[in-house]
């Protein structure tokens, strides 16, 4: 994941202004001391006023033109999008060769973003695509950066996400599940924790990648899960009912996590922290609403997605942190059941939600099923089908984040007229930002829909209803129907 952006300063107003200037001699008849001269503003609050105010002129100039014009300005520029990731496909400048461990990584952003725009694939380069990725394959299992590197958990998700999103059986009958599940037990840690790789670091990141491959491949099993919540929550003993103090858990005070203990919550890891607690049933262990609050703030005054506190806003937060919520939402039973344990406005967040959905507090299924509480036995079965059963329960919650805001920003500030997403103004456009930024316009305009299966409303997509992309999985960040036809494929192995 690439550094985290975003700022939580003041706007560009009269808080600044106030800070920035002298004070009255009329307010105090004390005499001047060093501290009362002008305060100098940090590099960070001046990098922070350049993105709003580069941000706030080009909304100022959609607010400024014809409705005609706003439409045309608000427009998703397909053909434009899918030349520039089908180029990258065949061939990549000489700048790239710093990623030449990352291919698979190149290979999903470029074909994830493809299918998001549900441009089909030619058959000869899905062929090609295949075979490569074959040649990356490890005997022993899992997936190396490039043919003959080591394998590592992360491309091994990029690859196995890519030959999913391809769909064909050539495709997903190339997967070695059995040397993969091989390959995952290898990585296994004695904390419950995931190495990367072979004496790689432990963190969240490896935690999500080997539960979301296992989960999709369907060959998640008990010492797949065994101990994974504990280390999330970082837990000593199997007591779940005990909590560490905040310093020693992944899920920091502030309500977001962490890549491992002790660290600064983050958006991607918030994300990838989340997704495993759900995929191994245990998202209750989380403190949801402190979570939700988190991560919801780091939407700032610009409509995008910040990575940390204090960080500038990045395009491709747009999914890691939208997409935290759109899973959130689909987990309402248990943010109300926390929040009326927690006797902190349980009754009245409860009626905020349901009003977002038009639906009354009746309706609202507080004993449904998703990631219940329940003993240890009961959340191992079926574990491998719960990214289908998560996705198959319809949502009781409208969107936890400023949906159509996001799509401005991602729209009108991330996209480039020529193809390619970028991070914010003054970017240069890469397939990474392409693929998180269209990722996460997918879920802000799908975060309306109850149902996966019914397109959402025309109110829901900013600018012209030919901006609608394919749905995805917000599990695998894997467009949905794909991952429907893998499943039935996996299913029956």
């Amino acid at each position: 994941m690439s550094e985290v952006a975003g700022g939580s300063l003041p706007r560009s107003d009269s808080s600044v202004a106030m800070e920035s200037s002298p004070p009255s001699s009329s307010t105090s008849s004390s005499p001047p001391s060093p501290s009362d001269g002008p305060r100098r503003l940090t590099v960070t609050q001046l990098e922070q006023l350049k993105v709003e105010e580069e941000v706030f002129e080009i909304y100022r100039i959609l607010r400024g033109i014809a409705p005609h014009t706003q439409s045309f300005m608000l427009e998703l520029w397909r053909d434009a999008h899918i030349e520039f990731l089908t180029r990258g496909l065949g061939l990549l400048g000489p700048s790239y060769h710093v990623l030449d461990a990352n291919r698979p990584w190149l290979c999903y952003w470029i074909i994830h973003s493809i299918a998001l725009l549900g441009e089909p694939l030619d058959s000869e380069l899905e062929d090609s695509v295949v075979e490569f990725l074959s040649r990356c394959e490890d005997k022993y299992g899992g997936y190396g950066g490039g043919p003959g590197q080591m394998p590592h958990l992360a491309t091994t998700y990029a690859a196995v996400n890519t030959l999913v999103t391809l769909g064909s059986e050539m495709a997903l009958s190339s997967i070695n599940r059995a040397s993969m599940l091989k390959f995952l037990l290898r990585m296994k840690d004695s904390s419950g924790a995931f190495r990367m790789h072979d004496g790689g670091e432990i963190d969240v990141r490896a935690c999500y990648t080997a539960i979301s491959v296992a989960s999709i491949l369907n060959v998640l099993d008990v010492e797949l899960v065994k101990d994974l919540g504990n280390y999330i929550l970082r837990l000593p003993t199997n007591d779940k009912n005990l909590k560490p103090p905040r310093n020693q858990i992944c899920q920091t005070y502030e309500g977001g996590i962490a890549g491992e203990p002790g660290s600064e919550a983050h958006g991607g890891y918030t994300f990838c922290g989340l997704a495993a607690m759900i995929l191994i049933n245990e998202a209750d262990r989380l403190d949801l609403p402190s979570l939700v609050d988190w991560v919801a703030s780091r939407q700032g005054v610009e409509c995008g997605f910040q990575g940390r506190v204090n960080k500038l806003v990045d395009g491709c937060y747009s999914f890691w942190q939208g997409g935290a919520l759109v899973l959130a939402q689909r987990l309402s039973p248990i943010l109300h059941k926390q929040l009326e344990s927690f006797f902190i406005g349980g009754v009245q967040a409860s009626v905020a939600c349901n009003k977002s959905c038009n639906i009354t507090t009746g309706e609202t299924d507080l004993d449904g099923n998703l990631c219940g509480a329940g003993t240890s036995h009961a959340k191992i079965e079926g574990l491998s089908d719960f990214g289908f059963s998560f996705i198959e329960k319809q949502t009781e919650c409208g969107p936890l984040f400023q949906s159509i805001a996001l799509q401005q920003y991602i729209l009108l500030c991330s996209q480039v007229l020529e193809g390619g997403f970028k991070d914010k103004p003054g970017k240069q456009r890469d397939f990474y930002h392409s693929c998180y930024c269209l990722s996460g316009l997918s879920v802000s305009q799908h975060s309306c829909s109850k149902d996966p299966s019914v397109p959402p409303p025309t109110r829901a997509v900013l600018g012209p209803y030919a901006n609608l992309l394919e749905p995805v999985h917000p599990l695998y960040n894997v467009v949905l129907n794909k991952y429907y036809k893998s499943h039935e494929f996996f299913s029956r192995l």
